[in-house]
């Protein structure tokens, strides 16, 4: 089964100032092309209790003096579902206008990149080949690119403790992988060796309120002393540039990248 990461680049169609807060507008605009392609599959993913599938917030530069026409800007998306992307592409494609409008400020749609190679945040990869991983480091260094906060008894937890981190990720690997590539639960033998974080804030428009999410942002260095472990642990990290970590990854949250 295929996992992909495909940017929309867009741009810029007003001068005037770009909302702050468009997780939610991009979240609902995924939907929309997603329902357009395949409306069964869309209600489907929309309802499901795990996210098949994570959002990057707005990704460019935004002037301080405003903005101009044609200012770039891109939108990454991350399935963990290969069954998705012709929906989504169809979706896009069928649209009916090139423009789209993220909480009434418009955009023009200027490129869609699914290719590796074609743009650096394009990424596509199976569960088969992830797994199959035979060259891993006991130390995994992982830059939290966006707030990230995890799920901890009744609780958020903003700090990416060993165990929370790669128990989430073995949870929604289990839930997407095919069954022979599930992993037995873990008691993870695990250390922050060392981190640079700080906890920021995210504020998420819905239909009724605005919420403010808190959760880290900066790298963490993970040792695994246990081989067998750091090997699940390196495929998990791989996995995770796809799937997020945490919560609200279809919000903009729990972005990752891996520091090699």
């Amino acid at each position: 089964m295929v996992l992909q990461s495909l940017i929309i680049e867009l741009g810029a169609a007003s001068e005037k100032p770009i909302p702050t807060r468009l997780n939610q507008a991009i979240y609902a605009q995924f939907i929309e092309w997603l329902s357009i392609g395949n409306s069964y599959l869309a209600e489907s993913v929309s309802n499901s209790q795990e996210s098949s599938f994570s959002l990057s917030g707005l990704i460019g530069y935004r002037r301080k003096d405003g903005t101009r026409l044609g200012d770039r800007f891109l939108i990454r998306i991350s399935l963990l579902n290969g069954n998705l992307i012709q929906p989504l592409l169809q979706g896009i494609e069928m649209y009916q206008t090139p423009s789209i409008y993220l909480e009434n400020f418009p955009f023009i749609i200027r490129g869609i990149y699914t290719v590796p190679n074609s743009h650096n945040l394009v990424n596509i990869s199976n569960y088969e080949s992830l797994a199959s991983v035979a060259n891993f480091n006991s130390e995994i260094v992982l830059n939290f690119i966006s707030p990230t906060s995890l799920q901890h008894h009744r609780n958020i937890q903003p700090f990416p403790l060993p165990d929370l981190v790669f128990n989430t990720l073995l949870h929604r690997w289990n839930y997407f992988a095919p069954p022979e590539l599930h992993f037995s639960s873990i008691q993870w033998q695990s250390l922050a060796l060392a981190f640079d974080l700080k906890t920021q804030f995210l504020k998420i428009n819905s239909s009724t309120e605005t919420r403010r999410e808190i959760g880290c942002v900066g790298w963490v260095k993970y040792f695994f002393p246990d081989l067998q472990q750091a090997r699940i642990a390196n495929i998990l990290a791989k996995f995770a540039l796809f799937s997020g970590i945490g919560r609200k990854t279809t919000m903009g949250m729990g972005e990752v990248r891996i520091i090699t």
